[in-house]
């Protein structure tokens, strides 16, 4: 089964996941450690970010070690970058704005 990777990243724990992979790739026990859960907990989330196709497995002898999926991140940012576009102009255009009541106090 696909899911969404939008619901996925939505969970804070998955986002802190995605961070900490992204640097370098770490097996289930390692990425435990850095949370107050159990192992098991971690295991869930390393599901559903792998079922989004948002990290992947590679099995190195009796460990498997998750990294981040860089082309799945890239069509996340693909999508925001639509978002950022309109952020950016209406920043541009607040900053216009505030000149321009600046100006016209002086």
């Amino acid at each position: 089964m696909r899911r969404d990777p939008f619901q996925a990243i939505a969970d804070p724990t998955r986002r802190a996941i995605l961070v900490l992979i992204a640097v370098q790739a770490m097996t289930p026990n390692a990425i435990a450690e850095h949370f107050d859960t159990t192992r098991q907990a971690v295991s869930k989330h390393l599901k559903i970010l792998t079922e989004c196709d948002l990290v992947k497995q590679q099995s190195q002898g009796r460990e498997i070690y998750y990294q981040l999926e860089v082309d799945k991140m890239k069509e996340i940012d693909k999508w925001l970058e639509q978002f950022r576009k309109i952020w950016e102009t209406r920043f541009q255009q607040l900053d216009q704005l505030l000149s321009t009541i600046k100006k016209q106090k002086k």
